[in-house]
């Protein structure tokens, strides 16, 4: 027999295979065999997703600063992480379009009436570019907090941006489903957006000071740092972004990317149907 993967020859007591180190399938594929598979992937602590996501509460620093110094093999790698979370991101949005569609307007304009009309331009960038937006946000989350941390020779600029990507990509899978969960329960939205702004700030905040090893005091200075120049950033590119879709909403180029994106939304869709199937 031979492994199906590299295809080296095995003995008959192989469970895995010496040479790449693939498990021997000697069964045909079932539905409960297959369950088996994904519950063992996606539900097993020993796999990476999920040791990567809670070694990220327990210690951020094993994990970012173990791949920075060159453990790639115990935990998810950043972009494929990232990966991961835009595409919990992108059911999340869907989920929020089909059974919340006011839920995000009423966290973007935090119940003020006068922001209505800003909140919903935000939204329908959002759920129009999210992936993007998800995207552009961990280089300037990379270079802020390279900035924030200029007179600390630890890190350089990559690894700053590595930083980001776990972070980003963390707080995203978990607030997805967080913000579902509390949605069900009937939770006003605006506090949603409040709430969210602030577990952000306390988790990257944790995060850096474990990797810093900052004392408390100027772990809340440097986090406020980060996030004025973020917020900052952040108000120049809704403006930037709501002007720039006024103005080219009917090109050719702003016109491939919405059905790029909604081509994205329909596979997303067609998955959620599958599995409710």
């Amino acid at each position: 027999m031979n492994c199906k993967n590299c295809h080296t020859e095995l003995s008959k007591q192989d469970d895995y295979c010496k040479n790449c180190g693939g498990k021997v399938i000697r069964n045909r594929l079932t539905f409960r065999n297959l369950f088996e598979h994904i519950s063992e992937t996606f539900f097993n602590y020993d796999n990476k997703i999920l040791r990567t996501v809670i070694d990220l509460f327990k210690k951020p620093e094993v994990v970012i600063g173990g791949y920075i110094s060159g453990v790639r093999k115990r935990y998810v790698n950043p972009i494929s992480f990232v990966a991961l979370s835009l595409t919990v991101g992108g059911l999340y949005m869907l989920i929020l379009n089909k059974y919340f569609p006011n839920a995000m307007i009423e966290m973007s304009s935090a119940g003020v009436e006068q922001q209505e009309v800003i909140a919903k331009e935000m939204v329908i960038i959002m759920q129009t570019y999210y992936s993007f937006v998800m995207i552009l946000l961990i280089p300037f989350y990379a270079i802020i907090s390279r900035l924030v941390f200029v007179n600390r020779k630890e890190y350089n600029f990559t690894e700053h941006l590595v930083m980001a990507m776990f972070m980003m990509a963390q707080f995203s899978l978990v607030s997805s489903f967080l913000n579902i969960t509390l949605l069900v329960l009937h939770l006003p939205s605006s506090i949603l957006g409040s709430a969210s702004i602030f577990l952000q700030m306390v988790y990257f905040g944790y995060c850096y000071k474990r990797l810093y090893k900052l004392s408390i005091p100027s772990c809340i200075l440097k986090l406020l740092f980060f996030f004025g120049i973020l917020l900052v950033i952040m108000i120049l590119c809704v403006i930037l972004g709501i002007i720039m879709a006024l103005l080219f909403k009917d090109s050719a180029f702003m016109q491939d990317i919405i059905e790029a994106q909604k081509a994205t939304i329909e596979a997303q869709k067609a998955a959620m149907e599958a599995v409710k199937q």
